[in-house]
């Protein structure tokens, strides 16, 4: 069910390599433990599909917090939940560098930015302007390329 509140999804399509490769590699594992006559294929796509679920639950929870507090219009709980997901993704740089085969997110921006994103279009939401350029002025601080954060600035300077 849509919430009626913008979304945006980009997909890094070369991260999709090594997850064929961890399927591939999960089929050829339960197929020697368990032999080939049994529906291992079966198996490891079910393992496949709920690592993400799982390592996601775990991992990113405070990330996925602060979506459902999004999609549901609670910004102030949002906003401290992305804050507490740019701060654990800042401490553990490796998981979201790394967050193709650690997450299975085939997402092209970073936890981190997105955490900055969120927290600076929450701060719109509420009307609180002048933190949300400052958040939007972060995010091009850490992440120069950032289309989001650009187009955000730029229509927030075009308002003035």
């Amino acid at each position: 069910m849509s919430s009626g509140r913008p979304v945006i999804r980009q997909i890094a399509w070369k991260s999709l390599i090594p997850q064929v490769i961890i399927l591939i590699v999960l089929v050829v594992l339960t197929t020697l433990i368990f032999g080939g006559d049994s529906p291992i294929p079966d198996l490891a796509v079910i393992l496949y599909l709920l690592y993400p679920l799982v390592s996601r639950k775990l991992i990113a929870h405070n990330h996925r917090s602060g979506i459902r507090f999004f999609k549901s219009g609670d910004y102030v709980h949002a906003i401290d939940e992305f804050k507490k997901s740019y701060e654990f993704f800042m401490e553990h740089k490796w998981i979201d560098k790394y967050r193709f085969v650690v997450l299975l997110s085939s997402g092209r921006i970073s936890y981190t930015e997105m955490a900055l994103l969120n927290i600076a279009f929450c701060y719109t939401q509420i009307g609180d302007g002048s933190r949300a350029k400052l958040y939007y002025e972060k995010t091009l601080e850490q992440f120069p390329d950032s289309g989001m954060a650009k187009a955000a600035l730029q229509m927030m300077n075009s308002v003035q």
